[in-house]
């Protein structure tokens, strides 16, 4: 049985948002974005315009703004925290270019996709770029174990991408499979991004962990409702086409659910629909929709993000009731409430 969070952590009357962390790390925001837009620079001219079409597409800037905050939390005082930030943004980039690759993306924050405008292989080129970028960034800031952090949180995130390949199209892949490519696409960067904050601040080893487990558990909180609004939201909201995992045979934890739970018949559709996609026929977009529907999978997935969102709040515990503490706990709560 699926454990309820706590309500009391979401139920502000306002809605919840990343802006007071925005406006909290403007300055050092700003210098963020002027350091990716001086390492974008290259004599070979598809490199910054394929590369600023992704990057000046928008997108919240979650992950370098977690950077900024966790410095700013454990009382940073330096200019290091920005070229991580910007390395984190680049590592993020760079993954977002090679998924549009593997999945086939016609869609990206609106726009679209680079591999769609100038092809594959310039693409994962530029991608290859951007991650060489991104460890030029981590050894000027002359520590090594930022390095060790960033550079293992690279080779995690590319495991998830393979271990996702080898899962997806596979209804008898299981939810811990998907927990473990989740952890490892999305977690271990946003882990990865608030830990360095500490690391530099010479924080102790609780206080470190402490920031590790609060990237951690928003990342994991934020791609279960991810996941759900895939098949509950609109294109705007998601930032990508609504039913792209659907259509790609991805299991994610909506349809592992609803499989576990339904009929023979049920589950010989989900065989069909996600393990050979291109079977799919105009009917079976509704009908995945029922199923879920009639398991409650949407809304269990999202219990779940708010279950690990409640221990990305308990994380932040150990530190002062501060400005900054507030900001990242509500970015929490705004992961989450962009389901609502």
């Amino acid at each position: 049985m699926v454990q309820t969070a706590p309500k009391t952590q979401f139920a502000e009357a306002r809605t919840p948002s990343i802006e007071p962390l925005r406006q909290l790390v403007a300055d050092d925001m700003a210098a963020v974005n002027r350091e990716i837009l001086a390492r974008m620079a290259s004599e070979v001219s598809l490199i910054p315009e394929l590369a600023s079409h992704l990057i000046a597409a928008g997108g919240k800037r979650i992950r370098p703004l977690l950077t900024l905050g966790a410095a700013r939390l454990c009382g940073y005082r330096g200019d290091k925290h920005v070229l991580l930030a910007a390395c984190v943004e680049f590592i993020h980039t760079a993954t977002l270019l090679h998924d549009d690759v593997v999945d086939e993306s016609e869609r990206r924050r609106g726009n679209s996709t680079a591999n769609v405008l100038w092809g594959n292989q310039p693409s994962v080129l530029v991608g290859d770029f951007l991650f060489s970028r991104a460890f030029q960034l981590m050894v000027e800031t002359g520590s090594l174990e930022v390095l060790r952090i960033l550079a293992n949180a690279s080779a995690v995130i590319a495991e998830g991408e393979v271990l996702q390949l080898m899962t997806a199209n596979d209804m008898d892949s299981t939810e811990a499979d998907y927990l473990r490519v989740i952890e490892a696409k999305t977690a271990a960067l946003f882990a990865a991004a608030t830990r360095v904050g500490a690391v530099i601040a010479g924080r102790p080893e609780p206080e470190v962990q402490a920031m590790d487990d609060y990237g951690r558990f928003l990342g994991i909180a934020f791609q279960l409702v991810d996941d759900a609004l895939d098949y509950s939201s609109d294109g705007a909201t998601l930032g990508k086409n609504t039913g792209d995992d659907f259509r790609e045979g991805k299991v994610t934890l909506p349809v592992a659910l609803a499989f576990d739970r339904g009929t023979e018949a049920e589950r010989g559709f989900w065989r069909r629909v996600i393990e050979r996609p291109e079977e799919q026929n105009d009917d079976d977009w509704s009908q995945a929709l029922r199923y879920l529907e009639r398991h409650g999978t949407i809304a269990e997935t999202l219990e779940r993000a708010r279950l690990y969102g409640h221990k990305a709040h308990e994380a932040l515990a150990v530190f002062p009731a501060v400005p900054a503490r507030e900001a990242l706990a509500e970015a929490v709560d705004f992961a989450i409430g962009r389901a609502l």
